[in-house]
């Protein structure tokens, strides 16, 4: 009884595994071929590591502000969670800004004045 589960699956692999080769054929690609990177790739991955260390870069200053106020004025744990929330607002400002949602304050001012 066993067996013939097993075979019945062996069955179904080599079935499986020759519509997946004639796929291969079909389309043309072979199985050692990779994808290979483009520098639109490798522009977009910059890009989203330059974003993702202006939002991190942003939240960690004003946690070392919001420390060093709590530290010398005494206002523990209010100026760490001001702070904190400061910079995370500044942080999604400045991704905003990069990413081209928000326009830059020069640029609202002189569409302003014209």
């Amino acid at each position: 009884m066993a067996q013939d589960g097993q075979d019945d699956l062996e069955a179904r692999r080599k079935q499986l595994e020759s519509e997946l080769g004639a796929l291969k054929r079909k389309k043309g690609t072979g199985d050692r071929e990779t994808p290979k990177t483009t520098d639109s790739d490798r522009r977009e991955m910059s890009k989203a590591l330059k974003l993702s260390s202006e939002f991190i870069s942003a939240i960690f200053v004003g946690f070392i502000l919001g420390y060093l106020l709590d530290r010398f004025v005494g206002t523990s744990p209010w100026g760490m969670i001001g702070f904190l929330l400061l910079g995370f607002g500044a942080g999604i400002l400045n991704v905003l800004r990069s990413v081209g949602r928000v326009a830059e304050p020069e640029d609202r001012i002189k569409r302003d004045e014209n």
